[in-house]
């Protein structure tokens, strides 16, 4: 996948931006391979995780303009959304892990800027060093942040956060990035947090975290009239399925379950 690496260890993705040398400034085709990624993931019922994460000192410092500014007409093109979505290749890149029926983790070092803080947003979780730094850099090129940032932004911090954030493309740090809900936790060593909450969640029924997943995606918006006949589906789907069944034997016998491949 060119500059993406893709591994899968002990049943977890572990999926980097591997450019170090440019602190993994995006390409087109880290764009693409990104959400090539999220869906190869999504396929895979053996995963049980997802952990994002950028070789060398920085997560992301967003699109490499050099690179991607010689090929303007492809740009036009990935703004153009998929028949299959309402996204196009620049907003998968970011929301396609929401999709992934496993938590997905992103791990969080040195710069976090532009299109690689939309694709931390995307993520279920995101870990941070005590010293990475954060920007919608987007307003430093006059442009908005294009890559899904409306609609996870949305999910985690006010309104007018959001305004400030992206009027100004202001520097801001980790405890501020919490304070604000853009991170979930700042750690000395953030890769080590994300393998425990890993570890946490094996201990769980894959169909049943799969759900946890969907219930909050499907509903997240909406109001009880939509979200609890989505709940009741879920619901009633987990009862009937096997990994369930384990959970519940292995609950009352005070016993360590021994879940099946996921279902869901």
């Amino acid at each position: 996948m060119g500059n993406i690496d893709y591994e899968v260890r002990d049943e977890v993705a572990h999926v980097r931006l591997n450019r170090p040398d440019k602190h993994n400034g995006l390409t087109l085709d880290m764009i693409d391979d990104l959400a090539k990624a999220a869906d190869r993931a999504a396929k895979d019922r053996s995963l049980r995780a997802v952990i994002l994460s950028g070789e060398g000192r920085s997560f992301c410092s967003g699109l490499d303009f050099a690179s991607a500014g010689k090929e303007r007409g492809r740009i036009m093109r990935n703004l153009v959304p998929k028949r299959s979505s309402a996204a196009n290749n620049f907003q998968a890149a970011g929301w396609a892990w929401r999709s992934v029926p496993v938590p997905v983790i992103a791990v969080i070092a040195g710069h976090c800027y532009g299109g690689g803080l939309q694709i931390a947003l995307g993520a279920d979780f995101r870990f941070s060093a005590p010293d990475a730094d954060f920007s919608i850099l987007e307003a430093k090129w006059g442009l908005i942040p294009d890559m899904s940032l409306s609609a996870s932004i949305a999910q985690l911090t006010s309104i007018d956060i959001a305004k400030r954030l992206t009027m100004t493309g202001e520097m801001f740090d980790a405890p501020q990035a919490l304070e604000w809900g853009l991170v979930s936790s700042v750690d000395a060593d953030p890769m080590a947090a994300a393998a425990d909450l890993v570890d946490t969640v094996k201990q769980r029924s894959p169909d049943a975290v799969a759900a946890s997943k969907a219930l909050f995606e499907n509903t997240w918006y909406s109001g009880s009239r939509m979200s609890f006949p989505v709940e009741q589906a879920l619901q009633v789907r987990l009862l009937r399925g096997k990994n369930s069944a384990i959970a519940r034997k292995a609950g009352i016998a005070k016993e360590t379950p021994h879940f099946l491949p996921r279902q869901f």
